[in-house]
């Protein structure tokens, strides 16, 4: 099998921020390397001084789908300058110097974060993967290497039994995620459409669909579609705000709504992030569930 590799000279990345900080859910760890699957290609990746390698298991022509799902063309010092100069932001901000928001397929990322829900990280990964393996298609791996399957499109997931979806572990959220499915297969909701809408219409199309409400429609305008404004809010992220923005002071959920509205700037969703992983990884705070 004609492997590939491409070099990619990278500045100010952070990778493992970037594929650990609960944005997708299909990326391992191992031997130094990244290793998860982008669309059609399973792809390993690794950092070697001031360049981002990339690896496939075939040839490969143009490689700006991972130009564009890493977003490594982002001008992140233009992002980093719109957040607000307060404590916590800056905290995290050195903490988690290079932490990039990805760009994820629209139906995988809708779909995954449907499952996501009330979960935490490591069991949304576990149902996923028992997703992909069950009713995704074989991917090209390297020789002698673990198998590796696409994401199943919402064609495959519509033809589908409920059944076969709690199959993979996804109890409650088996419904939701064939209706969804469904709901995309037969032209109710038209996915790519929403991209030219403004945040709060594109919001309101994603939360027709079933078991989607305003946090997973959040993280979907987030994750894939690139509306950087979108702010994700859950129990655990108000947690995060009272704790690092209120802490001698008890804020009422009104007030906590408002401020995450409009303290950080055009840039929210990815100081949200920054906040998130922060919490989560280096002050060792339990709010990795997605709720």
């Amino acid at each position: 099998m004609n492997s590939a590799r491409a070099t990619f000279p990278i500045e100010d990345y952070d990778l493992d921020a970037t594929l650990s900080s609960g944005q997708a859910f299909r990326w391992k760890q191992m031997d130094g390397c990244w290793e998860g699957v982008i669309g059609a290609h399973w792809v390993r990746l690794r950092i070697e001084g001031s360049s981002l390698v990339a690896e496939t298991a075939e040839p490969v022509n143009d490689w700006n789908w991972l130009r564009y799902y890493l977003q490594l063309d982002v001008n992140l010092p233009a992002i980093i300058a719109t957040f607000p100069e307060d404590e916590p932001m800056q905290a995290s901000l050195q903490s988690c110097q290079g932490l990039r928001l990805l760009r994820q397929d629209l139906w995988e990322c809708l779909a995954s974060f449907i499952c996501s829900s009330t979960k935490q990280i490591v069991q949304i990964q576990q149902i996923i993967a028992a997703l992909c393996k069950t009713h995704g298609a074989a991917l090209p791996v390297p020789s002698g290497h673990l198998a590796a399957n696409r994401f199943p499109t919402a064609e495959q997931i519509a033809a589908l039994t409920e059944q076969e979806l709690r199959n993979c572990k996804m109890g409650f959220r088996a419904p939701y995620l064939l209706g969804t499915a469904r709901a995309i297969v037969n032209g109710e909701v038209d996915l790519e459409a929403i991209r030219k809408m403004e945040l709060g219409r594109a919001r309101e199309e994603l939360v027709k669909f079933p078991g989607v409400g305003v946090k997973i429609a959040d993280c979907v305008l987030l994750f894939a579609y690139g509306f950087d404004e979108a702010f994700p809010v859950d129990v655990w992220i108000m947690k995060a705000i009272q704790q690092l923005y209120f802490p001698k002071r008890r804020a009422s959920l009104k007030r906590l709504r408002h401020f995450t509205q409009t303290h950080f700037g055009p840039h929210a969703g990815y100081a949200q992030q920054y906040l998130f992983h922060y919490m989560r990884v280096k002050k060792r705070q339990p709010i990795d569930q997605h709720t």
